[in-house]
């Protein structure tokens, strides 16, 4: 029953990378048929993001409620039915409305799963699954380009992915008994989570630090992304096809980072993984940097920094019920996720500002400042967690 559980929760967590790629991949060929600009897939997914961002707030109470398993697969089900509603959209409108359950299911269902796996699974799981919602990611753009080079249209990509989602939703719900059954098995010993307003849980010592420090990842993570091809090409004159190769390999680097990362989780600790996972950031970014006449210590400083990047995300979540308490957990990564997309979603726009107004050569120097600020924050929090006596809650004076 363990194990065919954690395969359900491997599946679950390829359904939450599948989504996750599709409207960039699919974006060329739908705005040119909906005759809207280029721009408005940002308005998309800044509703997206505000969905994500209040389901994960909201994430503690919803699974104090209903069980981790049962807010899994309903949130599946509306991840599944909002992909349903792209598919049968034919106008940009639509599509922002689809939008918004799209984002209230992933942001619940992330924050469920990511603390489930925390409370139940040693840390080489953890680091597996988030490899898998890589290989999630990977895959949709295979599925969106299938249907266009086939001749179908891009709805038809939505829909494939929405038949995979409804399956996934069949399934879960079919596997609510097992997720009972762990329930009372949880890897740091019985929990009953602790009923915590968003006040209470902000006010818990140390939150503050690493809600800063989550934030600096996704800022660091989506940026480095977003602009690596445009910083190659346009400041340091790599072709575009080898600054496309060579971006892509930041996401490879994170999904293999990861898969080989889970061989020594478990023994080298969360907080080794974190820190070592910063400093190779910096190497990364300040490869990047590095103003010589070859381009290529900037080339292998984006894949290096993919390597870092690749267990800092998994530790920090599987860290929090040791750093904050297993009751609390809940609450605690629910306001972690919505962090978490305050960095994705507002960092790396600002950087297009920078760059549209400064310099796009500030690329390696924005990234760095991120990976400082992780380092600061973290080792903030390893301060205070090495003087609380006992866990539990802890308020902020």
């Amino acid at each position: 029953m363990y194990s065919l559980l954690l395969v359900i929760i491997y599946l679950a967590f390829i359904s939450l990378g599948l989504p996750d790629s599709l409207l960039g991949s699919g974006w060329p060929v739908i705005h040119g048929e909906l005759g809207v600009p280029l721009s408005y897939a940002g308005i998309i997914s800044m509703i997206i993001a505000g969905g994500t961002i209040v389901s994960s707030l909201l994430s503690d109470r919803l699974t104090r409620r209903l069980k981790a398993g049962l807010v899994t697969a309903i949130s599946v089900f509306m991840t599944a039915a909002a992909l349903w509603g792209f598919s049968v959209s034919n106008s940009f409108v639509h599509l922002c409305l689809w939008a918004v359950p799209y984002g209230l299911g992933a942001g619940a269902v992330d924050a469920a799963l990511n603390n489930y796996v925390a409370l139940h699974y040693a840390a080489r799981h953890m680091s597996w699954l988030h490899c898998f919602w890589g290989v999630g990611v990977s895959i949709s753009p295979y599925i969106m380009g299938s249907a266009l080079t086939r001749g179908l249209s891009w709805q038809h990509g939505y829909w494939t992915v929405s038949l995979i989602q409804f399956a996934l939703t069949a399934v879960l719900f079919a596997s609510l008994p097992l997720w009972k059954k762990r329930d009372g098995h949880p890897e740091n010993g019985p929990v009953r989570a602790a009923e915590l307003s968003l006040r209470d849980a902000f006010n818990i010592r140390g939150v503050k630090y690493i809600l800063i420090a989550f934030l600096g990842y996704c800022a660091f993570e989506t940026t480095a992304g977003l602009w690596a091809s445009s910083y190659l090409v346009e400041f340091r004159g790599v072709d575009p096809e080898t600054a496309a190769r060579f971006a892509s390999l930041f996401y490879l680097g994170i999904t293999f980072g990861r898969f080989v990362n889970g061989f020594i989780a478990d023994k080298a600790g969360d907080r080794s993984l974190i820190r070592w996972g910063i400093v190779i950031t910096m190497v990364g970014a300040g490869l990047a940097a590095i103003p010589l006449g070859t381009n290529v210590p900037a080339l292998v400083g984006l894949v290096i920094a993919g390597l870092g990047c690749a267990p800092i995300y998994p530790s920090i979540i599987h860290s929090t019920p040791a750093n904050f308490g297993p009751e609390n957990s809940q609450a605690v990564i629910g306001i972690q996720m919505a962090s978490a997309y305050v960095g994705s979603t507002f960092m790396p726009p600002l950087f297009g500002f920078i760059a549209h107004n400064l310099s796009i050569g500030l690329y390696p120097w924005y990234l760095g400042i991120f990976s400082v600020l992780m380092l600061i924050m973290t080792e903030a929090l390893n301060k205070i967690v090495n003087s609380k006596p006992t866990s539990g809650l802890r308020l902020s004076s």
